[in-house]
């Protein structure tokens, strides 16, 4: 049976219009870090074309090895900038930090990474970002996050009510970075119907 994590893992469950407290524990990731507006920077799309070559490779190794198939994750996505503004109000991509990701399965060992992107180096054309891709756990702890259906630029008022009122009325404050979990592709789904999970790591 091929294993499908958006199902079986809490840490993808959202309900629009709901904010969640969710306790999450260390899991790993390939990454990607870059800067600048995704839309007009060319590393946003390299990040892209070198994350999945590894998470396929991944993907096969584990399914021929272990016999454990299983359905690559969601892209996701860690955003900050040096003021918060930039992304959650004023939306100026062009001051954005960010990294993206694509989450491990836990039975994926450190060694087997290693392999997959020696392989997916050793191909006769590798993606131009490959050697910017690491593994990297990612330790967020407690979160708040909830769903958002509708087009990227319109997270703001989600994101205001988020940190601004429901945070702080739980008397907790923000830590960490904002997440973001890409449910729907881009590519095949309208701006109006797109479901990211907006995530705030907080103590």
């Amino acid at each position: 049976m091929k294993i499908d994590l958006k199902k079986s893992l809490d840490s993808y469950r959202a309900r629009q219009g709901e904010f969640r407290l969710v306790d999450l524990l260390a899991m790993t990731y390939l990454m990607v870090d870059g800067h600048g507006d995704p839309g007009s920077t060319p590393e946003f799309g390299e990040a892209f074309e070198a994350l999945y070559p590894v998470a396929y490779t991944l993907k096969f190794a584990s399914k021929l090895d272990l016999d454990r198939d299983y359905v690559v994750p969601p892209m996701e996505g860690l955003w900050w900038a040096d003021d918060m503004a930039a992304y959650t109000t004023e939306r100026d991509p062009s001051r954005w930090d960010w990294t993206l990701m694509l989450l491990v399965p836990d039975w994926i060992s450190t060694e087997m990474i290693a392999v997959a992107l020696a392989a997916v180096a050793a191909k006769k054309d590798p993606p131009v970002g490959l050697d910017r891709v690491r593994a990297e756990v990612l330790d967020e702890g407690r979160c708040v996050q909830t769903l958002h259906v509708g087009p990227y630029d319109a997270e703001g008022p989600v994101l205001a009510e988020m940190h601004d009122v429901f945070i702080p009325g739980e008397g907790l404050r923000m830590t960490g970075k904002h997440h973001e979990i890409y449910l729907s592709d881009p590519r095949r789904v309208e701006a109006a119907k797109l479901r990211t999970i907006l995530r705030q790591p907080v103590i």
